[in-house]
């Protein structure tokens, strides 16, 4: 998988299997599995506007997230999961549809980037 050479490090925050339940019949969280992805180029994701709407009318753009491409991690980290949670400039997000793998160049043979979205968790 590439790494950009400024591109920025985000922490992918994992909890492992729970190792059982409290008397109360309530699961324990599990252990931290978090990692950092370094190297990942970060860019802002954005809704599209209702065509002829206000949105549109007035310019606004409303940015929802962000796109991850790269990175490098730890190969027994990967693949992520849609129920890891990434931090992103200080953002605690939640990762949003399953992460795409661009697989190899046909070209080159080399790997292509991670990508993946990730939403603000709110609430």
């Amino acid at each position: 998988m590439p790494s950009y050479p400024y591109g920025e490090t985000v922490r992918i925050l994992r909890t492992g299997t729970s190792p059982g339940r409290d008397p109360r019949g309530q699961p324990l969280p599990g252990p931290d599995e978090s990692f950092d992805l370094k190297g990942c180029v970060v860019t802002p994701r954005v809704e599209t506007p209702q065509v002829g709407g206000s949105q549109q009318q007035e310019r606004d753009t409303v940015i929802v997230g962000w796109t991850i491409y790269g990175g490098t991690a730890p190969a027994a980290k990967l693949p992520l999961r849609t129920t890891d949670q990434a931090m992103i400039r200080g953002v605690k997000c939640q990762i949003t549809g399953e992460p795409g793998d661009w697989g190899r160049s046909p070209f080159t043979g080399t790997r292509g980037p991670l990508q993946f979205a990730a939403d603000r968790v709110t609430g």
